[in-house]
């Protein structure tokens, strides 16, 4: 059975990794091609591991694509078989900075108060 992947919206109906990805497009095609497909990968349950995706911690994952800066798209698992998308930051270095990953769980947790009730 396949998993759904969704992207993360504001209350306001904002959606952040869409614009990463718009941006992304415009900067980097060949990344963004890259990410997209990994994002359409994660639908089944044999790309939740490395290389493709790795656990951060505390019910987070990154996918991660390398190509001329680390492009890393942060998510987690939701009910009913869903990924949400949370995320998306590009990086010189191998670590996440502490601030995205603070980021992504607050976002975790605005989508969980307001979908999971």
């Amino acid at each position: 059975m396949d998993f759904i992947v969704e992207f993360y919206e504001t209350e306001t109906g904002a959606c952040p990794v869409r614009e990463f990805l718009d941006e992304l497009k415009a900067g980097d095609p060949d990344d963004f091609a890259a990410v997209v497909s990994g994002l359409a990968k994660l639908r089944n349950s044999q790309y939740h591991r490395e290389p493709l995706s790795k656990a951060i911690g505390e019910g987070l994952f990154e996918l991660r694509h390398v190509g001329k800066l680390n492009t890393r798209v942060l998510w987690f698992f939701a009910k009913d078989r869903r990924i949400v998308v949370v995320h998306g930051i590009r990086n010189k270095g191998r670590a996440i900075p502490a601030r995205d990953i603070r980021t992504a769980r607050e976002r975790m947790r605005d989508w969980r108060k307001r979908r999971e009730q």
